[in-house]
């Protein structure tokens, strides 16, 4: 991915900061696993780890932004955290709650399949939470939140999808963005599952490696706003109605839940995106319908952090008290931008513009980036 140091990296190093000093001792009762990752290598210095929550302090030595992930069985996400630029230092928390093999990955350059090693986890299977626990509320909250919006998406894709299949480009161009709003609001949730789901939905076209196909929502957005209607476009209609189908089966099922301190880490993680493609006009290129995208990032953080509060009030009120002045403060910023039911064209916004939604986001993020070590009892 392309990134512009003046706002993705500046968010990076505010997260950076309010994470210096988290890396205590987890419910597991070990110190951070420290990572240390460069330009083509991903050092763990532990490869085991008991069953629980386990926490990764990854150290980016490298000359390229790096992420870092844990993978389970099927290659799901069990935990990812993005955008660590050259010389910081970022904390993940993985709640890791039946014995196996993972995997850990670095990531240069955020793409490809990244530098994989095992990752072992010994002991006993940690039970769901206990019914009626705060953690339980927050786990079956949040999932209410992720299949209410899921339905949303799966009704405004048709809706969207039919439009582009009758030629209607000025009803597709104005669903887009709306339609997106769903999608944006859960992305988290759509990259823990394996089988590229996000990629399909949601890859840029900078993105695009040789010989991957593009699919998804930015691929239709060039047809609308840049070349025409192709040959093709009617088939990516209907592979984004299928994928979209297929996000909302996996919510869905029976055995998929959340785990919170997962949660908490999306919630900082959906506002990591907007610091990454939206601030700098990236994701959206073609239609500049970034701001729905921006608005839908933090909406979606707003829930999950929702999800947990009742945790974070037990814990550490002061804290639950700053995200609300925080988000409130970046809601007022982005209601500058509001026209009519929507957003202006993010091309009109200019560079002193970005910049303050930069800035409030930065002090947004540094409140937001404590949540998960608040829930996980760090």
């Amino acid at each position: 991915m392309t990134i512009r140091p003046s706002y993705a990296i500046a968010a990076t190093a505010a997260i950076a900061l309010a994470l210096a000093g988290c890396t205590e001792k987890s419910d597991t009762d070990t110190d951070a696993i420290a990572v240390t990752a460069t330009d083509d290598s991903c050092d763990v210095a532990k490869t085991e780890s008991t069953t629980g929550n386990t926490a990764f302090s990854v150290t980016n030595n490298g000359s390229k932004v790096t992420e870092f992930y844990v993978y389970g069985e099927g290659d799901r996400v069990m935990g990812e955290v993005e955008n660590i630029g050259p010389g910081l230092t970022r904390q993940l928390i993985v709640a890791l709650n039946d014995p196996g093999t993972y995997q850990t990955s670095c990531r240069p350059g955020m793409v490809g399949e990244g530098i994989r090693a095992d990752f072992t986890v010994t002991g006993e299977a940690k039970s769901a939470p206990e019914e009626g626990s705060l953690l339980a509320e927050a786990a079956d909250g949040y999932k209410r939140y992720v299949v209410s919006q899921t339905v949303a998406l799966e009704e405004t894709t048709r809706n969207f999808v039919n439009a582009v299949k009758a030629g209607d480009i000025e009803a597709a161009k104005a669903q887009f963005p709306t339609t997106r709003t769903y999608y944006e609001r859960i992305e988290p949730v759509a990259e823990s599952f394996p089988d590229d789901l996000d990629p399909r939905l949601d890859l840029r076209e900078p993105d695009v490696e040789p010989g991957q196909p593009w699919t998804g929502f930015h691929r239709i957005e060039k047809d609308l706003w840049a070349q025409g209607l192709q040959p093709d476009t009617n088939a990516m209609a209907d592979q984004l109605e299928a994928d979209v189908a297929e996000l909302v089966n996996r919510v869905n099922a029976e055995d998929f839940t959340f785990d919170p301190v997962q949660t908490a880490g999306g919630a900082a993680e959906l506002l990591e995106e907007v610091a990454r493609t939206k601030i700098t006009g990236e994701e959206d290129f073609f239609s500049h319908t970034d701001l729905y995208d921006f608005q839908a990032n933090v909406d979606g953080s707003q829930a999950a952090v929702a999800a947990v509060r009742p945790i974070i009030d037990e814990r550490d009120a002061q804290l639950g008290l700053r995200i609300d002045q925080r988000f409130a403060a970046v809601d007022e910023e982005l209601a500058k931008y509001r026209q009519g039911d929507g957003f202006v064209s993010y091309d009109t916004v200019n560079e002193q513009q970005r910049q303050e939604l930069s800035n409030k986001l930065d002090a947004l993020l540094a409140e937001v980036s404590n949540v998960q070590a608040v829930v996980a009892g760090q």
